[in-house]
């Protein structure tokens, strides 16, 4: 039997970046959008479908977070997050889908991890999902790979001493959704614009991209400071997460390779909020938040395609909320709603390769989107409040 849905929304941002519509009327036919009208000239088909009156909310594409770390919380109470490091799996099952349903509370159908430890996330993955009461789509890389002796130990490993980078990759590939690389140290909250050294090398990375590809997967690197991310973008990486100081040169690399780049500006937010009034870290994080969102601006105009992702997962960061709190910035950046939400719709679907199943509301495209309440003016708050969602035609929440 098929199933007609007739949604009639007073607003619709439909992913692609076009301004808000007023006045829209959805249809859907099983898992497909088979049109999007005007609701004053929209007839009904000839079997009458199920009928919603959306006249006083808002319908946007399914969102995608291209940057979690679902083995952790956004506590900032140190002893849970040191727990948190060393949980076993069977422990972390139920927090790992407590924090994907937290995702798609907030219309989040998509999440690309950045890697845990012990790979609870890719484990999780493979013996859990899909799941009809969990349609969230999950991405793991399982762990990260970091340098002996640099940072990264928390969320991956390091390459044993005579086996190379690229053999890494190669032999733990098959499970893996993609590779995350950490070609870089932390950002200091104590020293404004201090860099740290690359974690590898030019030939090291070029090697590991393209073991990577020659397995189907594209590779997210780890990467702020200006070497460390003109390394990983010359040697083909698909996205820089992070990619704090990393300078305007290196968005003019990014905007003509048309590398994605995932800035979680939110981090910094969070960070100066937790730390104490009037303290260096604090001081520190604003301003790291306020050159960052200036490479936001930057990266706008150069036409650097930007993904959202929030780091959820690190202390203050949470699941499903913090992807509000990351499109306000890219908002303060300068980003319309409507370009914010292509990077949290369209541009995430794409760099996760699931642009069938998400991204666009748009004739002949899968069915899956949001409704949040009011007008476009409410976004991105009113995501915290999504009144239901949609994944490839049935309502899920």
């Amino acid at each position: 039997m098929e199933k007609l849905l007739r949604l009639t929304a007073g607003w619709l941002i439909d992913g692609t970046g076009s301004p808000p519509k007023r006045d829209m009327l959805v249809c859907v036919e099983n898992a497909t959008i088979v049109s999007v009208t005007s609701a004053c000239r929209g007839e009904p088909g000839p079997r009458e479908p199920s009928g919603a009156d959306l006249s006083r909310c808002t319908v946007l594409p399914g969102l995608v977070d291209c940057h979690v770390h679902l083995a952790m919380s956004g506590t900032d109470d140190a002893r849970i997050r040191n727990r948190q490091l060393c949980l076993p799996y069977h422990e972390a099952v139920p927090l790992i889908r407590e924090r994907l349903l937290a995702h798609l509370a907030c219309g989040i159908v998509a999440v690309r991890d950045g890697g845990d430890g012990a790979a609870h996330s890719l484990r999780y993955r493979i013996e859990h999902l899909p799941c009809p009461d969990l349609p969230v789509a999950l991405k793991s890389p399982g762990t990260a790979w970091h340098s002996p002796g640099r940072y990264g130990k928390l969320i991956g490993r390091a390459p044993r001493e005579g086996v190379s980078l690229a053999e890494c990759i190669t032999t733990r590939r098959e499970a893996a959704d993609h590779v995350k690389l950490v070609n870089s140290g932390l950002n200091s909250l104590h020293e404004f614009g201090r860099e740290t050294p690359p974690q590898f090398g030019r030939e090291e990375l070029a090697g590991a991209v393209a073991a990577a590809r020659r397995g189907g997967l594209k590779t997210m690197v780890h990467a702020n400071g200006k070497i460390p991310v003109r390394l990983a973008v010359e040697a083909g990486c698909d996205s820089i997460e992070h990619g704090f100081f990393m300078g305007f040169e290196n968005l003019e690399r990014m905007a003509d390779r048309q590398t994605f780049w995932v800035p979680t500006a939110f981090t910094m937010k969070a960070f100066a909020e937790q730390a104490l009034s009037g303290s260096r870290e604090a001081e520190i994080s604003r301003r790291n938040l306020d050159h960052q969102l200036e490479q936001l601006r930057r990266a706008r105009e150069l036409g650097v395609p930007v993904a959202s992702g929030t780091d959820a997962g690190g202390p203050g960061i949470h699941h499903g909320k913090a992807l509000a709190e990351e499109l306000k910035l890219f908002m303060e950046a300068g980003f319309s709603i409507q370009d914010a939400i292509r990077c949290a719709a369209l541009n995430g679907a794409r760099l996760l390769g699931i642009e069938s199943v998400v991204g666009e509301v748009k004739a002949g495209r899968a069915a899956t989107f949001l409704v949040v309440p009011g007008p476009p003016d409410a976004l991105p708050g009113s995501l915290r409040h999504a009144e239901r969602v949609y994944v490839l035609g049935t309502r899920v929440k």
